[in-house]
C-alpha cells in the first residue's frame, strides 16, 4: 500500500496491516490537518517506508512528531511517544483511502460541538487508541 503528498514529492510504503484505523479530535490533528477531525492508520515501525526523500518532522507538543511535505505542506503522518513503535498516517494521504474504514474515535472529548456524526463507532476520551 503507498500513499503520498498532494505533489507527489513525498512518498512512502506500506508492507504490513494497519493495527488500527481511528478518526481523532483532538485539536492537534485538527490544526495539523486543517479539517474538524482526521483518520490515521497505525502501522508498526518495520513495516513502512519512505520511498523518496523524508517529509519535514514539527514537534508540535513533548513526544509528538508530525510530518509533512516541504514543498506543498501536506500532512502526512505523526508519532507519539505514548503509543511507540508505531507510525501514523493520515488515511487520506493513502493511494486508496476508500480501503481505510475507521473503527473508533478518539479524543471525542475535544470534538467540535458543531460536528454531527451518526456512524454508530465507539468513542474513547483522549488520542491513546491502545489503552482500553
Amino acid at each position: 500500500m503507498r500513499g503520498h503528498c498532494l505533489c507527489g514529492a513525498i512518498a512512502f510504503e506500506v508492507d504490513g496491516p494497519a493495527q488500527a484505523c481511528v478518526s481523532c479530535h483532538c485539536e492537534s490533528c485538527r490544526r495539523q490537518c486543517s479539517a474538524p477531525m482526521t483518520t490515521y492508520i497505525g502501522v508498526l515501525d518495520d513495516q513502512w517506508r519512505w520511498l523518496s526523500k523524508p517529509p519535514k518532522v514539527f514537534n508540535s507538543s513533548p513526544g509528538v512528531e508530525r510530518t509533512f511535505c516541504d514543498h506543498c505542506g501536506s500532512p502526512l503522518s505523526f508519532r507519539s511517544k505514548s503509543m511507540s513503535g508505531v507510525m501514523h498516517f493520515f488515511a487520506a494521504a493513502m493511494e486508496d483511502p476508500e480501503k481505510f474504514a475507521p473503527t473508533l474515535h478518539v479524543a471525542f472529548e475535544e470534538k467540535l460541538p458543531w460536528l454531527k456524526l451518526a456512524d454508530g463507532l465507539p468513542t474513547r476520551f483522549g488520542p491513546d487508541y491502545t489503552k482500553g
